[in-house]
């Protein structure tokens, strides 16, 4: 698990939005972002961007954490209820894998435990095994 986190900790963009990797195994993992002020939109909710990064994030490790590199292919989101304080909890599930495509949903969650977004998507799985070396 720490490689992975060390890996994710590359994505630069999902740092700068203060997103955090807190678990990870095989076809699972989970993600967490506290609301910021840069985080809100016009309407003063979590921007669907940042909902987005948030759920790719946990979406990315679990399909990664098999060590055989997984791309995403296709990703959806529907928006539930809008986020707008406290902390955002991503929990990504497999739903399918084969030796070339796996699908993920993710949960976005609020504090309450409420549903705020669910992310699909699909990703396929390279032929090559993930370098966990460090740059």
């Amino acid at each position: 698990m720490e490689d992975l986190k060390k890996l994710f900790k590359k994505d630069k963009f999902a740092a700068h939005a203060g997103i955090e990797l807190l678990e990870v195994s095989p076809g699972y993992a989970k993600a967490r972002m506290e609301i910021e002020e840069k985080h809100l939109n016009a309407l003063r909710a979590v921007q669907g961007g940042a909902l987005f990064t948030l759920a790719d994030l946990a979406f990315a490790a679990a399909s990664n954490a098999y060590g055989i590199a997984a791309v995403g292919i296709n990703a959806n989101i529907s928006f539930v209820k809008a986020g707008t304080k406290g902390t955002l909890t991503a929990e990504a599930k497999e739903t399918s894998i084969n030796p070339k495509i796996a699908t993920y949903t993710v949960n976005i969650t609020d504090d309450e435990g409420d549903l705020v977004a669910i992310f699909q998507g699909m990703v396929y799985r390279k032929k090559f095994s993930l370098d966990f070396s460090e740059d």
